[in-house]
């Protein structure tokens, strides 16, 4: 009876709360909550295009620094939805929907602003400068997560005309050491936005691993937030009593991951001082439940992982293609409102051989042998770009996974 209730109560959930097409869920954990004290920037993307791929971008006359972002499929250029530059200046957004009203003239510039600020900025001041110079209205209503190698970390809440900077060094804001962001601003229109209900999911998520102590790693991020199901609504996790969920199915609404979702970063900064090159942007296309974290470095330049770029025969990365195919059993009816439920069973189940449960070891290797290599790049200083290509050879993709 229970279980049913927690049923019922998801359908109406469905009433009250429609799905913005741009509706991401992102954290900013300073070197203050993480047990290297290297940063941590999470960008948990939701949108109306699935098809992501990583590109890397070089020096060029309208770039001053390389670097590589996450990108849409069909993009034919000039906006980046998460990415980390030369300089290890690393940025990201959600959509924000309580800061200026609505009909504006321009829109959805997000991508382009993050994209010029990769070209260009080193630090927190010099994307304050950028805000300040570009032409108004921005055509945004957003939150940027910033970090950079000066230790500089931080949220910025703008709109058509204006910003403001939420500090997540400043302990008055974030004495905890981390800032966490959903679809709505700390500084707009109360009560209005969305995404509080997948904010109070993070958030507590978040907080319970941090009251025991727990390390914050990019790791436990994709394991516990971009891969929870748990409802803060209905104060239940599916994963608790997975051969509960009636049939295997169960409604896809307010958890973190949704059908939404088209991809999971968490770039790891560096120390000051540290080689910029040195960051990683670790990266799961598609749907997080289905996919597989691989570390992206902007030093590996064109030689980026195959698998994780535009491939030979279109726009689309085979990293992306495979994680979809499973994503597409998962939501597998998209009948009028049957494309609101997921089977849930092929995710995780007690038989232990859902697509999470499978791809699990995978990663767990990848986070292995990428800890091991950056050990030795952090021991000796500098990123050593040569070996990457020794480090690509022992990474895992999920190929076995159907």
């Amino acid at each position: 009876m229970k279980i049913r209730y927690f049923s019922i109560c998801a359908i109406l959930l469905i009433l009250l709360e429609s799905i913005p097409s741009m509706a991401c869920t992102s954290a900013i954990f300073t070197g203050k909550s993480t047990p290297d004290g290297r940063p941590l920037l999470w960008k948990h993307r939701d949108t109306g295009e699935l098809n992501n791929r990583v590109e890397f971008f070089p020096v060029s006359k309208e770039r001053k620094y390389s670097f590589i972002g996450l990108v849409n499929s069909p993009s034919e250029g000039g906006e980046v939805w998460t990415g980390t530059n030369s300089e290890g200046f690393s940025i990201m957004n959600t959509a924000s929907y309580n800061l200026q009203e609505k009909n504006a003239d321009m829109e959805d510039q997000e991508g382009v602003i993050m994209y010029k600020a990769l070209s260009c900025c080193r630090n927190l001041k010099d994307f304050e400068k950028l805000l300040d110079r570009l032409p108004k209205p921005l055509g945004v209503e957003a939150n940027f997560g910033v970090i950079d190698v000066e230790g500089g970390a931080a949220y910025y809440e703008v709109n058509n005309y204006e910003w403001r900077k939420v500090d997540a060094n400043d302990p008055k804001v974030a004495p905890e050491g981390f800032l966490i962001y959903t679809n709505h601003s700390y500084t707009g229109r109360i009560n209005e936005g969305s995404g509080y209900i997948r904010y109070a999911t993070a958030k507590s998520l978040i907080y319970s691993n941090w009251i025991k102590g727990g390390d914050f790693s990019p790791q436990w991020i994709f394991d516990n937030l971009s891969r929870s199901f748990y409802n803060s609504i209905l104060g239940y996790d599916l994963k608790d009593n997975p051969s509960a969920v009636m049939g295997g199915w169960f409604v896809d609404q307010d958890f973190i991951p949704r059908r939404s979702t088209s991809a999971s970063i968490v770039v790891k900064g560096v120390n000051k001082g540290e080689d910029p090159l040195l960051t990683v942007m670790w990266t799961v296309l598609g749907y997080p439940p289905c996919g597989i974290a691989v570390p992206m470095f902007v030093a590996a330049g064109d030689n980026q992982p195959a698998p994780m770029v535009k491939g030979s025969e279109g726009n689309n990365c085979r990293m992306c293609d495979e994680t979809l195919q499973r994503r597409a059993s998962v939501f597998s009816n998209q009948r009028s409102n049957a494309k609101n439920y997921f089977h849930f069973s092929l995710l995780f189940n007690s038989d232990g051989n859902g697509y999470i449960q499978r791809l699990k070891p995978l990663e767990k290797s990848n986070f292995s042998v990428t800890e091991e290599f950056m050990s030795k790049q952090y021991e000796n200083g500098k990123m050593d770009a040569a070996s990457l290509v020794e480090l690509y050879k022992k990474i895992s993709f999920g190929d076995l996974i159907k």
